[in-house]
């Protein structure tokens, strides 16, 4: 590695610095090296690949080539990113574990003039990620912030599930344990779009099937390493996946799971119907329980299918 391209790293901030912008600045692309022109004062998010770094834009790496400093989520992830493009802006960490302690000295540090690159691990800053409350409290300064876009695990996902894409609610993270994951699961199950999720590897068989126990026989895919050599989509029902899951080796790599809307049938379900559900779910649940499947199966809303299903068990007692 060109010593000249190493990514310095700067983890203190202690004592803001002024705006430099005199030094010329480079960056290497397609074997050729090019300048980046000054960087305007303020903070400038910039998003980076998920996985194949050819998935970057030119405006991408002039902004991090230009910036006095780059904010990384993960210092040694970005560095390489840097190293493979020429890049030598220094680098200073900015993350969950050092964020209140941090993000004082960043922020005067952008009062002083200037002009701070902000990225994540991978994809577009602040989805998932400790970001926003740097750009929340950047915008409470008046400090100019600029976007640039890039690469996203969720839109890149929703491109390749075979889903519908016109209404979509990333949820992120389901909770650990698998009664909270459940419950919120039947929070999101009446929403009119694609649920998109993220899932770490030795979770994701587990939370397939409270997906598919609460949601029913819903279209579902799961996009695994996206960008990357060994890109893998599957596509299904949420019973199919979830069995795959169960039956198959632990999956690697980073995952996105995408469940498709409620049918629209659930908009129209005729009273008697959904009637006819909830005393024969009461026949062997809880109310409670009966509310949760019910409302998961016809996407109606889980308190009025819970309020019907206390007045349909007292008719019986």
């Amino acid at each position: 590695m060109n010593e000249d391209a190493e990514a310095k790293t700067d983890d203190t901030l202690a004592v803001p610095r002024p705006f430099v912008g005199t030094a010329t600045k480079t960056y290497t692309a397609f074997g050729l090296k090019a300048e980046a022109e000054p960087l305007a004062p303020g903070l400038h998010v910039v998003a980076t690949p998920i996985g194949n770094l050819a998935d970057i834009s030119l405006r991408a790496l002039a902004t991090l080539a230009a910036a006095d400093v780059v904010v990384a989520e993960d210092t040694r992830v970005t560095k390489k990113l840097l190293a493979h493009y020429g890049i030598a802006t220094p680098l200073v960490a900015y993350h969950e574990h050092n964020a209140a302690v941090m993000r004082p000295h960043l922020l005067a540090r952008l009062a002083n003039g200037a002009a701070l690159a902000l990225v994540s691990d991978a994809g577009t800053p602040l989805i998932s990620d400790p970001g926003f409350k740097l750009v929340a409290a950047a915008l409470a300064e008046n400090i100019p912030l600029t976007s640039v876009p890039g690469a996203s695990a969720v839109l890149a996902a929703l491109v390749v599930a075979g889903l519908p894409t016109d209404r979509f609610f990333f949820e992120g993270f389901l909770p650990t344990k698998s009664v909270a994951r459940r419950q919120r699961i039947a929070e999101l199950a009446a929403i009119p779009g694609t649920l998109v999720f993220f899932e770490s590897p030795h979770r994701v068989a587990e939370a397939l099937a409270d997906l598919h126990a609460v949601l029913g026989p819903r279209e579902a895919a799961m996009a695994r390493e996206l960008t990357k050599h060994f890109e893998t989509v599957r596509r299904g029902s949420l019973a199919d996946l979830a069995t795959a899951l169960a039956e198959g080796p632990t999956p690697k790599g980073e995952i996105v799971l995408l469940v498709a809307p409620p049918s629209d049938e659930a908009a129209i379900l005729d009273p008697a119907d959904l009637d006819a559900k909830i005393s024969k779910a009461l026949e062997t649940l809880s109310v409670k329980e009966a509310a949760t499947v019910i409302a998961a199966e016809t996407g109606q809303p889980r308190r009025k299918v819970y309020a019907r299903a206390i007045e349909l068990s007292a008719r019986t007692r």
